[in-house]
């Protein structure tokens, strides 16, 4: 598929990776649309970070949940890139209903919207906590779904979602499976940035547990996964992982970003960090054959250099953090 024809809609456009996502198809000459989440500020969230280009956007609000704003959203698209979710995986302890209601509803809604607007191909967005603790590593998409969370359940949901209107509508649908995206603008929600900036205010990083291993992909990585699942028509009724197939435990991240900000630092083990009960995902491995042998698709981004570029902008962006004030 040629992505540069026709206009292009990122749901989730507002957020981290949706808004690096909505940089990368303008750098491919594509014309966006973006759909974020209405809110009385008249807040595009981190498409703001964009400056002069988000004039180069089409910019829609609305909730994923209202089926009415969302067709508006997809009509007139070639192209959907559905990112929209609730990601806070202690969150969907706390609202389970909401997080499936989003999650499951809201992707239910974009499917619709894009067989009835006669979309040409869409990509839904799926997680590697779909696997839970692995039963082995690398993990390839062979590997069985487990709903450790209801986050993860509600992913699976969406997922299997997916792949009903590929089979039963016909429907041009991939699912691209990232592994831990990171990267310049993400949340102190996610574990990169809650280290630095714990670090670089407190002067010690508390964390849950330091055990768990992740696979971590840096954004732009991601980016280009999305663009290559975008452009292939072979990924039409497939869920393809993509992640770099190295590991490293939290422990050692956090050691890590230590040595990158060139500071030290005690890392403490805090109970009161810790996730819910038996969601720990405790290793997250990929396997990314499948994604370089049908996507062309590989990561470029080694571990220092991402980490290098991702804690320089949050030493420029600290104050978002608010570190002194919520002790992230």
């Amino acid at each position: 598929m040629d992505i540069a024809k026709g206009k292009v809609l990122v749901t989730g456009a507002g957020g981290f990776i949706g808004s690096h996502l909505v940089e990368g198809l303008l750098a491919q000459g594509c014309q966006v649309r973006a759909f974020v989440r209405y809110n009385s500020r008249n807040d595009f969230g981190n498409l703001e970070l964009l400056g002069g280009r988000l004039r180069e956007i089409e910019v829609l609000t609305g909730d994923l949940r209202d089926y009415a704003a969302v067709r508006r959203a997809v009509d007139g698209c070639r192209l959907v890139l559905h990112l929209g979710a609730l990601i806070g995986i202690p969150y969907s302890y706390v609202c389970p209903r909401d997080v499936f209601a989003v999650n499951l509803g809201g992707t239910l809604n974009v499917l619709d919207a894009a067989r009835e607007c006669g979309t040409e191909k869409m990509v839904v967005t799926s997680t590697s906590e779909v696997f839970g603790t692995p039963l082995y590593v690398p993990i390839d998409e062979k590997h069985p779904l487990q709903a450790q969370s209801p986050y993860a359940a509600s992913k699976i949901a969406s997922d299997k979602a997916a792949e009903s209107y590929v089979l039963s509508f016909d429907l041009p649908v991939a699912v691209l499976r990232p592994f831990n995206t990171y990267g310049p603008r993400q949340s102190a929600r996610a574990v990169i940035p809650t280290i630095a900036a714990q670090a670089m205010v407190n002067r010690r990083v508390r964390l849950g547990s330091l055990q768990p291993r992740r696979d971590l992909l840096y954004v732009s990585d991601t980016v280009a996964g999305f663009i290559a699942a975008a452009r292939c028509d072979a990924a039409v009724g497939k869920a393809v992982n993509i992640g770099t197939g190295g590991e490293v435990s939290v422990g050692e991240l956090a050691e890590l970003i230590l040595q990158v900000l060139g500071l030290e630092a005690p890392i403490e083990a805090d109970s009161a960090r810790m996730r819910p009960a038996h969601s720990e995902v405790m290793r997250l491995q990929c396997n990314p054959r499948l994604a370089e042998s049908l996507l062309g698709w590989e990561a470029k981004v080694g571990l220092e250099e991402g980490l290098t570029r991702t804690v320089s902008w949050i030493r420029e962006n600290i104050g978002a953090y608010k570190a002194e004030l919520y002790n992230v």
